[in-house]
């Protein structure tokens, strides 16, 4: 959600805003900006829709040589998708100008505050208040300077943020913060590139640090200076990057989201290595070993998550009390943060996100360790928000996720949770042999995704029959519930078909009503303990004129009986097939956008990581 790029060096910034921006395209926005300081002046373009519009204007202007600048990808909170809207946003009397990812709750009182100054406002956003009272606040021959400036803005605020700040009145100064949105700066030769995802820095530098919350960086080409909003100094940790370019790139493939659901297996043997031990078979996790006498007296689990990862923690819910015999629940984090829960002594509650990033997670895990909750993170950026504010956790050791629809993070939280779930089962009751026969088939799961990912062309022909259909229904029982919730999201995110999602059995509790001829139903129907059950419920669709579409177990003939097309996936125990089903689910909803001309890694109104409410 909204990307941050900004640029200090010897060179002229403009190329290496552009490229970040369109490094952060995957994020989600609707407008895009920047601002050049060049001979003293400040250069501001904008524009709506994607950055190749934005480019198109700064060509139109002749470019830019200024080697100092910001730049902005906004998904629109406070005010319309509008230019006026678009940031970057300046101050009426200082040339500042400022980038900004997060919300200002605050603002409307600091509006008024500002315009009872004599402060004319353009916009409608909170961003632009920012601007005006570090504008107000700005006052070097008091020695105020631009970093002065917005530390004192800063202390005034409530809200998140990570901002990108410049000044005509000192064009040899960035200042930057963050609390609550991710920021980092990239730290090359002579030169400084930041931004809100390592993305956009990884071609120019793999060193960088990441700025804690309430943290404040004042850069120039000779150095850089890390202090509080307080003005108290601060030591920042530069680190070498993980991120690898060519991950970041389509390679023969046309879109990220297919690369990555392609990627599955390569994600999920890095997911894995190192981390089943065979010979004494136990699960190693060195980011949860030093609460191993913790996690053996857990009495309850919450998994608190938003969208895909919420799925994932359902699954997880199902493997803790499956296989470590813990009372356990997923929890919307939306809701969890507001409900005043009951956190009882000896719960552990897990935070899983893809990106650790995401607001509402974050607030429910900071909300359940206030009540004295142990907190674990499942999450796959290292040194993400979430991974900070965890006692333990376990990084998805996946990649990097570049389409906005997850795929390859949905199967790696839900390999890091089965292997949580084995990990604390060993402990209680789980023998030896049945953690290691288990830990067998984790490790098949990779080349049995690569089975799947053979049906490609299969999976598309079935889907190209149904894509005119405007109403879906996605239907599982047990582990692969949750798993039909999350085969609906993907159909919806990325080809705006509606999808409604629900166990199998929900259906004659009211929305078989909604069952017409010809409606394509699909149906996790692998063998399990409810495959009888299933088969029962595909046909009360049938018999409604509804055409089912099954996923099943190898081998199945009887299914064909029963489905109009059926999808294959290998055997394999039914508390890991979650891994196994979405991917033809993947393939469905990624080949059924495709076939109906949509933008598949950047579908409209969303964003890949949601750091605001």
């Amino acid at each position: 959600m909204c990307g941050i790029v900004a640029y200090i060096g010897a060179k002229p910034a403009q190329s290496y805003l552009i490229e970040g921006l369109k490094r952060l395209e995957y994020r989600g926005y609707d407008s895009a900006g920047l601002a050049v300081l060049e001979g003293g002046k400040l250069n501001v373009v904008k524009a709506v829709g994607r950055v190749a519009n934005l480019e198109d204007k700064i060509e139109d202007l002749g470019g830019f040589r200024g080697t100092i600048g910001i730049a902005h990808t906004r998904w629109a909170t406070h005010g319309g998708v509008t230019e006026f809207n678009a940031h970057p946003h300046t101050d009426d009397r200082n040339g500042i100008a400022i980038i900004h990812n997060g919300i200002i709750e605050n603002y409307a009182a600091l509006k008024t505050y500002l315009e009872e100054k004599g402060h004319k406002f353009q916009s409608q956003t909170d961003t632009e208040v920012l601007a005006m009272l570090i504008g107000e606040l700005y006052a070097p021959q008091e020695g105020v300077d631009l970093e002065a400036a917005v530390q004192a803005a800063l202390r005034e605020v409530t809200g998140a943020y990570a901002i990108a700040v410049i000044c005509e009145k000192e064009p040899d100064v960035l200042v930057v913060a963050r609390k609550g949105s991710p920021l980092m700066v990239g730290v090359g030769a002579g030169e400084y590139v930041v931004a809100s995802d390592a993305s956009a820095i990884v071609s120019h530098t793999t060193q960088a640090f990441v700025l804690d919350d309430y943290n404040v960086v004042k850069i120039t080409r000779s150095g850089f200076r890390t202090s509080t909003i307080h003005n108290v100094p601060v030591t920042s940790k530069i680190m070498q990057l993980e991120l690898e370019l060519q991950e970041i790139e389509l390679g023969g493939f046309s879109h990220f989201m297919q690369k990555e659901i392609f990627e599955q297996p390569k994600a999920i043997s890095n997911c894995i290595r190192g981390r089943l031990n065979m010979d004494e078979g136990r699960i190693h996790l060195g980011g949860v070993g030093n609460f191993s006498k913790e996690l053996s007296k857990i009495k309850n689990i919450v998994l608190t998550a938003q969208g895909t990862a919420l799925h994932a923690a359902m699954i997880g819910e199902y493997l803790f009390e499956d296989l470590a015999k813990v009372s356990s629940v997923a929890e919307y984090a939306s809701e969890f943060r507001y409900r005043n829960p009951i956190v009882e002594e000896n719960t552990l509650v897990i935070a899983v996100s893809q990106s650790g990033e995401t607001a509402d997670t974050l607030a429910a895990l900071q909300e359940a360790k206030e009540r004295g909750a142990l907190a674990m993170g499942v999450v796959n950026v290292v040194g993400s928000s979430i991974a900070r504010e965890t006692d333990a956790g376990v990084y998805l050791r996946v990649g990097p996720e570049i389409g906005v629809a997850s795929t390859k993070a949905f199967t790696g939280q839900v390999a890091v949770l089965s292997m949580l779930a084995m990990y604390m089962g060993r402990k209680r009751f789980m023998s030896a042999d049945q953690c290691r026969d288990l830990m067998k088939d984790m490790e098949r799961i990779p080349g049995l995704i690569e089975r799947i990912c053979e049906q490609d062309a299969r999976i598309k022909k079935v889907t190209e029959k149904y894509i005119h259909r405007e109403n879906w229904l996605f239907l599982g029982r047990g582990y692969n519930y949750p798993t039909a919730l999350e085969g609906a999201l993907k159909l919806k995110e990325i080809s705006y078909i509606h999808a409604e999602g629900m166990p199998a059995a929900e259906m004659k509790h009211g929305p078989i009503a909604l069952i017409n001829d010809g409606m394509p139903a699909v149906f996790i129907a692998n063998k399990g303990r409810q495959y009888e059950k299933v088969m029962s419920n595909i046909q009360e669709v049938r018999s409604r004129g509804g055409h089912v579409i099954a996923v099943a177990t190898e081998g199945d003939k009887d299914i064909t009986k029963y489905a109009e097309d059926v999808m294959y996936i290998p055997e394999i125990p039914e508390c890991l097939s979650p891994m196994l089903a979405v991917v033809p689910l993947q393939l469905m909803a990624y080949h059924a956008a495709v076939l109906r001309g949509h933008d598949v890694d950047k579908p409209r109104n969303l964003a890949k990581s949601v750091t605001v409410e």
